[in-house]
């Protein structure tokens, strides 16, 4: 083993035990989800005096009502909620559970591990699609919505990962992915990159994407299998390869699995196209491009 128990002491731990599971019961009833997040932030600040001022009225400054308002996610806005094809249902929700997740992140207490890694895997299993046992969830970590994640048991998802659930992701059982790792589930037109195209992309069990590694959007990491620092993941990974690079090409077989695995010189498939997800715009949706380029070749 590469890692020793640690435990909080007694106090510590019955304290931290009694507020996760206050949250969990309170996000798990029928209470208004912007009420919760707005007194779980207020309180883990230590904002609720300024807060009940402001409340009874008394005289607040213009920086100190935003800050105060901001507790509450209904008064705020994400990247995420600006595209079109998302699902207005499922997001009115997992906009604010990912609120409270990354207003907990910005928060020194988020540097207690062990009760930062317990909360966050409370949270994940209101906000993703399904989180199993025993996952680990470190500080940084962003979504698109967190309502098209599937996580299995035991997975561990270290700092500052990024992903994006625009189309939908699934990561498996005992995966281990490393700070700076981006999984991308949605890409763009080449010519006119409002066009957005969305996929399923997968991270199969045992998997280890390591540091600064990407998987594009629709592409599979089959079971196993190793991304190397910083590979670019642009085809499908066979289960039990070691892939390194830009593209991340596979060099290697895990030894002991030879036998059983798709030879190096036939891996590189890419099978994005069989992974699409389709999806309809609203008839009545008032978009705009932000971009306002005239796209139209030269003649």
């Amino acid at each position: 083993m590469t890692k020793r128990y640690v435990s909080l002491p007694e106090e510590a731990e019955a304290g931290m035990r009694e507020f996760i599971d206050e949250v969990d019961r309170r996000l798990s009833s029928d209470e208004d989800t912007c009420s919760v997040v707005e007194d779980v932030l207020i309180d883990l600040s230590g904002d609720r005096e300024a807060y009940e001022r402001w409340q009874n009225g008394e005289s607040v400054s213009p920086a100190e009502r935003v800050r105060l308002q901001s507790y509450d996610p209904c008064n705020t806005t994400l990247e995420s909620e600006y595209y079109a094809e998302k699902d207005e249902e499922k997001f009115r929700r997992s906009k604010h559970l990912q609120w409270l997740w990354r207003q907990f992140d910005s928060l020194p207490i988020a540097d207690n591990v062990e009760f930062a890694l317990r909360f966050r895997r409370m949270l994940a299993d209101h906000l993703f699609e399904e989180c199993g046992d025993d996952c680990r969830f470190f500080k940084g970590i962003t979504f698109t919505y967190g309502h098209n994640i599937t996580v299995g048991d035991n997975t561990v998802i270290h700092d500052d990962v990024h992903l994006d659930d625009r189309g939908k992701l699934t990561i498996g059982d005992r995966v281990s992915i490393s700070d700076g790792v981006h999984v991308y589930s949605h890409d763009h037109d080449v010519v006119d990159q409002t066009e957005v195209r969305n996929y399923h992309t997968i991270v199969e069990d045992d998997v280890r994407l390591t540091y600064d590694s990407m998987v594009r959007a629709g592409n599979k990491v089959g079971e196993n299998a190793i991304v190397g620092a910083r590979g670019v993941v642009q085809h499908d990974i066979p289960a039990h390869h070691i892939a390194v690079g830009m593209p991340a090409k596979s060099v290697k077989i895990k030894p002991g699995w030879e036998d059983v695995a798709t030879p190096v010189d036939e891996a590189g498939v890419n099978r994005q196209t069989e992974r699409r997800i389709e999806y309809d715009l609203p008839d009545d949706l008032e978009g705009f491009d932000e971009f306002q380029r005239d796209l139209q070749p030269p003649r």
